[in-house]
């Protein structure tokens, strides 16, 4: 019994496997650096209906911001943000072909900026056939997309925190090199002052001969 219950165990668990590698392997994570006057575009060929997702963040160079287009096939501008830091847009493909996202950084005289983006392309859009076929899905089946869908989500806000966790830690560091480099400052003026106060002392209680 216990050999048919492992096996058992195994074929309901597969589906679940073949499910989460099929979730994770449908989204992109990417770190680029776009040069000062630079602009990088991306690409995906969708099917009209389809959903896409796109998050990035901004993670280091100048004061963090970088401006975000997105392309339709057909040249119209599905999304433009301009000097943004971070950022989460979802939409549906309004028709079939490739679709383009950019992000530039023209407006930087010198500054490259690393940027983090991430683009999650959903399930083409069911037929009526699909639709039939899904009703008579058992509710197994639900449950494995709705945990598939969760573990998305889950691994957008990881690489989210990630890149919030790196900016924090730079801006910490730079302000700690900062207060260090002041205070070795403060201690050499405070040891200039003091030698200059001995000085000054000595000279005003020294007694000159008058030959």
């Amino acid at each position: 019994m216990w050999v048919d219950g492992g096996g058992g165990l195994v074929r309901w668990l597969w589906p679940l496997v073949v499910a989460l590698w099929s979730s994770s392997s449908s989204v992109c994570a990417y770190f680029i650096t776009v040069d000062a006057h630079a602009e990088e575009c991306f690409f995906d060929r969708v099917s009209s209906g389809t959903k896409l997702s796109l998050m990035f963040e901004v993670a280091e160079g100048g004061f963090l911001d970088i401006d975000v287009h997105i392309t339709g096939p057909d040249g119209k501008k599905i999304y433009s943000g301009e000097r943004e830091s971070n950022g989460k847009y979802t939409f549906a493909a309004h028709m079939d072909g490739v679709y383009k996202y950019c992000f530039s950084n023209k407006m930087s005289t010198m500054t490259p900026k690393i940027v983090m983006f991430s683009v999650d392309v959903g399930e083409k859009p069911k037929t009526e056939v699909d639709k039939d076929a899904e009703a008579t899905q058992n509710k197994l089946e639900e449950m494995i997309s709705e945990l598939s869908t969760a573990l998305t989500a889950v691994k957008h806000e990881q690489e989210y925190m990630e890149v919030r966790e790196r900016i924090h830690r730079a801006i910490n560091d730079n302000t700690n090199s900062r207060v260090v480099l002041w205070s070795f400052f403060e201690a050499l003026v405070l040891v200039a002052m003091t030698l200059g106060q001995v000085y000054y002392l000595k000279r005003f209680f020294e007694v000159r001969r008058v030959i």
